[in-house]
């Protein structure tokens, strides 16, 4: 199986080609923030190295979030896209469960992923390694930092934390609690070859159009709209993606 995996969902943008579980070519960039310009060409350039056509891609994975409102729109639109037109298979995976495959399967510890949200919050989720399948503990959430150390301080045994502990978020605690350790900053750069072999596993979605980021939390012209219009529910107001 030939795999095109995209994850822009925060600030790596990573796009890698798989091909039997084996990678072929990948590309990190972590120095830029206009996703929506070097997507397409970082797609492109791997192509040409690899001598593949988009034609013969049998899927695409994609990061479906959570993470930054923009870079999970321009992965996810750019995934159906070339979805739709190729006629290729289309699977979305935890773009926080992505960041939690970088731990080494044979830890028997809690990993937590956690992304900045703003505000003193983080998405965050709990995984574990289990026969060699990487089990969701805990629902991908939007919450406090403070609540998800108090939260991990009653687990009884190690966690890991994953991720870009920013001033801001870190700004929040005191220390971790006793079982709680940080893993390197390298360990919270999403591998998109990691990304593919998780969704090789995974079903592909039956249909292209519903197939939505999942944001966690609703954005800020969302919130503005309800506080004009309270009690009113939800209109189609404006497209997902």
């Amino acid at each position: 199986m030939k795999v095109l995996a995209i994850d822009t969902s925060n600030h790596p943008m990573s796009v890698a080609l798989v091909e039997d579980d084996q990678l072929l070519a990948t590309t990190t960039l972590n120095m830029v923030r206009n996703h929506s310009i070097y997507l397409l060409p970082t797609i492109n350039r791997l192509f040409e190295l690899v001598k593949w056509q988009p034609t013969d891609i049998d899927r695409v994975v994609v990061a479906q979030g959570p993470g930054s409102y923009t870079g999970i729109r321009i992965a996810v639109t750019t995934a159906k896209t070339l979805a739709d037109n190729l006629k290729i298979e289309l699977v979305g995976v935890s773009s926080l469960a992505v960041v939690a495959r970088n731990v080494v399967p044979t830890t028997a510890q809690v990993i937590v992923p956690f992304f900045d949200a703003r505000r003193g919050n983080v998405f965050a989720g709990a995984y574990q390694w289990q026969a060699g399948q990487l089990v969701n503990l805990i629902a991908d959430q939007h919450l406090a930092m403070t609540t998800l150390l108090d939260q991990l301080a009653k687990v009884d045994r190690p966690v890991t934390l994953v991720g870009h502990m920013t001033k801001r978020i870190k700004d929040q605690f005191e220390q971790l609690p006793a079982n709680v350790s940080l893993a390197p900053r390298a360990y919270g750069i999403p591998s998109t070859y990691q990304l593919a072999l998780a969704g090789e596993k995974l079903p592909a979605v039956q249909e292209i159009d519903p197939f939505v980021p999942h944001y966690l939390r609703i954005t800020e012209a969302e919130a503005n709209w309800q506080k004009l219009h309270p009690g009113e529910t939800k209109k189609n107001y404006v497209r997902e993606v």
